[in-house]
């Protein structure tokens, strides 16, 4: 198994301040044939001191150089739990390119982008449907994002009402963004401590249920991969003590097709693009995180929302916006991706995707379950969650995630949800074919069977990479962020 590791090339590289020399160029400029212009000298800078001198060559070979480190869903399996990494087709991409899209400009009147705003209408109706909100807003930039915006939402609502409620109630279980976009709209945030089966109970809910509550904010699948069963007595609690119920919808990919969160009570949710609808979200963006609200919250959505009337597609700002929160319409190249993929997948195509990311998270913990500690016994969703309990050797979660390197694997997410300790989220998503999943549960019983007789291969790991095990405790609170030569 350990022959699927890093092994072979592997190129060091210089940073480009090394590879420098004083006079080399990367471009050639055919001689002037026209009068010089000189620029005043108030509009040029002074000359930027140590800057790198290279040539065309030194710069490509340094960037291809870097990108054979990366490891991403090209590369091979990607089981980070709660993010949701997925292939990307490719034939979302041509579509975000075709010129009318790409070269629109965001001051188009609208009479001439009648095809940008017909897709973003589209759009919003088929996230409308899959959710079971009735409308709709796909100007937040990101799931985060999106998730300020609910609450924002919700915080107006009240407001409009004349009601002063103070505090958010949100369970152990939930999303870690949420107590952060709760205290940014000003609220006090309550935490409310899951069952021991790892769902939230109506009756724990109860307890801290007052007219001081704005909102329940709720994750559906939680961040264990249970469903909350729950949730409709949930709702009904919040919505008898007048507030209102808000979910993140992370882990909406799976219930697409299969369960619809506006259906079950929920007031407010947020979609992640990029999680469930095929839109790559590398490198801190760009994303896009649509918000769906009951029909009682639609007039304090951000604006303009699109609208059609007559024929035609006009933009409209809702009577009582929260304003924007994002420039212009939104990230409109990874609405085209979304809507790209809710076509070619069609409603069943949809629904089967949700059904196999729930079967292939159910093959890894059946697989895995005699050999991994599993702290809660509910069945699991799109997302299986392990602990490093019973790991031999002095043996833990971090040494586990280094020695996978080893055997060719990026790590699963570790030590969250904080509710497990040792925690280790393993989610495949649908892209996976059994054969994958086969070699990667080999290579996790391995390192079970290496923690007990070698546990030391596990504390030094990774041994076959590039460099060994940092320091990430130092890297974090003493970052070097620029090169001094």
């Amino acid at each position: 198994m350990e022959s699927l590791g890093t092994n072979g090339l592997v190129l060091n590289e210089k940073l480009l301040f090394e590879h420098s020399d004083p006079g080399r160029k990367g471009y050639s400029l055919p001689p002037l044939d026209v009068e010089e212009a000189v620029l005043p000298e108030a509009l040029m800078r002074e000359e930027i001191a140590g800057l790198p001198e290279l040539s065309e060559v030194d710069v490509v070979r340094h960037f291809t150089r870097l990108s054979t480190w990366n490891y991403g869903v090209d590369s091979g399996f990607y089981p980070l739990g709660s993010c949701t990494m997925k292939y990307n087709p490719k034939v979302n991409e041509v579509a975000a390119r075709l010129p009318g899209f790409a070269a629109v400009h965001p001051h188009t009147p609208e009479n001439l982008c009648q095809g940008a705003l017909e897709l973003m209408y589209h759009l919003q109706a088929a996230l409308g449907e899959v959710s079971g909100f009735p409308a709709m807003s796909l100007q937040p930039s990101a799931g985060a994002q999106g998730e300020f915006t609910g609450m924002l939402v919700i915080r107006a609502y009240h407001d409009s009402l004349g009601a002063k409620r103070t505090k958010v109630l949100i369970p152990d279980t939930a999303h870690g963004t949420n107590p952060a976009s709760a205290a940014l709209c000003g609220y006090d945030v309550v935490p409310i401590p899951s069952g021991p089966d790892g769902v939230l109970t109506a009756e724990a809910v109860a307890q801290h249920m007052n007219e001081d509550v704005a909102a329940l904010m709720v994750t559906n699948p939680n961040t264990l991969g249970l469903f909350e069963s729950q949730i409709a007595d949930i709702c009904r609690v919040v919505h008898d003590k007048g507030g209102l119920v808000y979910c993140d919808g992370a882990n909406l990919n799976a219930l697409l097709g299969i369960a619809r969160p506006g259906d079950m009570g929920i007031d407010v949710m947020h979609f992640n693009l990029h999680k469930t609808f095929a839109t790559p979200h590398g490198g801190g963006g760009p994303g896009s995180g649509p918000v769906g609200v009951c029909e009682k919250l639609a007039p304090f959505l951000p604006g303009p929302v699109v609208k059609k009337e007559k024929g035609a597609y006009r933009l409209e700002t809702p009577s009582g916006t929260i304003g924007r929160v994002k420039a212009f319409f939104g990230h409109f190249g990874v609405m085209v991706k979304a809507y790209a993929y809710i076509r070619t997948m069609g409603p069943e195509g949809l629904k089967r995707a949700a059904q196999m990311a729930v079967l292939n998270a159910n093959y890894i913990r059946a697989r895995l379950e005699g050999t991994y500690h599993l702290p809660y016994k509910g069945r699991s969703l799109h997302e299986v969650v392990f602990s490093d309990r019973d790991l031999g050797g002095d043996c833990h979660t971090l040494d586990l995630a280094k020695r996978l390197i080893d055997y060719g694997y990026h790590p699963p997410t570790i030590y969250f949800p904080l509710v497990v300790k040792g925690a280790i989220m393993i989610e495949p998503t649908e892209t996976e074919c059994v054969e994958v999943l086969d070699e990667f549960c080999e290579a996790m019983k391995a390192i079970a069977r290496e923690a007990e007789d070698d546990p030391d291969r596990l504390h030094q790991a990774p041994t076959r990479t590039r460099v060994r095990r940092l320091d990430e405790t130092a890297a974090a609170r003493k970052p070097r962020l620029k090169w001094e030569g």
